[in-house]
């Protein structure tokens, strides 16, 4: 638990956090800078889960020029909300109540070993979980570029290979359609199922040369620095043809981990992620949802950008100092 009193004035919750980050993502732990900074009572539980953790090297972030991997970013991050007292542990939160009370409401969050955190605000940062194809030794593809999930991540540095696109429908369209910016080499392989595609995005697909390949597949592996493919041909009993590529990209989509929202009645978009108002508010008062989790690009520098807003909006909602500014221009 961090050492810090909690800035401006003392919390009327004796022994609860001014706020609870649940999540240890960038975004995550960008709040948790903010707030330490701000010289408020934060911690952060993390279940070491997220998908910055499996980032090879990310070429985005700004001030990297030789970019930098997931995992150093993420320790990087900690060290420096450490420094300024933030509080972590680790566990994965499966309760999150909260309750009015006197002196305003408070949130409790339980975890599966039974701790148990209390705070007047909360940050929700729990990021997506992606719908991950089925290869051996994932983690290792992943982590040497060979199956990726983000183009605009790192499009760049899959330019002139032989891509493969794994999914159907609109997404994996749309996906391959983005690729085919960098290399001339793009296939969908749709798993045996149908592609789902029909009017402008077909004709789309075709005009720039992109392969559909609808055949199930068969068995993949990796070769070396590439993906090898073995499609089924569709007649029972004959031979598989073998297709291989140089980096995969899935496709599949993702699934907001919104479990705890829910459970509170927050608001949620039609895609299933959180819906927020100004400053990264949900509809849940003390509430806020950060990233991931809320509608828009999946991109480091957005889950920061919300952190910035939340962690600045909840110290001003927390200081007893009426007319307080609640842009950060204080």
């Amino acid at each position: 638990m961090p050492a810090s009193s909690g800035g401006a004035g003392a919390a009327p919750h004796l022994g609860a956090l001014d706020a609870l980050i649940i999540g240890g993502g960038p975004g995550g732990l960008t709040a948790a800078i903010y707030l330490a900074r701000f010289r408020r009572r934060v911690q952060v539980l993390d279940a070491g889960s997220g998908r910055c953790g499996w980032i090879p090297r990310s070429h985005n972030m700004p001030g990297y020029p030789d970019g930098i991997p997931g995992p150093e970013l993420l320790l990087r991050m900690r060290t420096q909300a450490e420094i300024y007292g933030a509080g972590f542990a680790h566990g994965m939160v499966d309760k999150l109540i909260r309750e009015d009370g006197p002196d305003g409401a408070l949130f409790t969050a339980t975890d599966a070993r039974g701790g148990s955190w209390r705070a007047r605000m909360v940050i929700l940062a729990t990021g997506v979980r992606d719908r991950e194809p089925e290869l051996p030794d994932l983690f290792d593809a992943i982590r040497r570029g060979l199956v990726r999930h983000c183009p605009i991540c790192d499009a760049w540095e899959a330019r002139g290979s032989r891509i493969a696109v794994l999914g159907r429908g609109r997404h994996a369209a749309l996906e391959a359609l983005f690729l085919r910016d960098y290399t001339d080499s793009v296939t969908i392989l749709t798993m045996g199922h149908p592609a789902g595609l029909d009017g402008e995005l077909a004709q789309a697909v075709a005009e720039s040369g992109i392969m559909v390949e609808e055949r199930p597949i068969g068995t993949v592996k990796v070769e070396g620095d590439r993906i090898a493919a073995f499609a089924l041909c569709r007649e029972p009993g004959g031979e598989p043809e073998h297709v291989s590529f140089d980096t995969l990209y899935s496709a599949l989509g993702s699934e907001p981990r919104t479990g705890l929202a829910k459970s509170l009645g927050a608001e949620l978009e039609e895609d299933g992620r959180v819906l927020t108002r100004d400053h990264c508010r949900t509809s849940i008062p003390g509430l806020y949802a950060i990233g991931d989790i809320t509608p828009g690009l999946n991109q480091i520098a957005c889950a920061m950008s919300d952190a910035t807003k939340a962690a600045t909006h909840i110290h001003n909602c927390l200081r007893p100092h009426p007319g307080t500014a609640q842009t950060g221009t204080l």
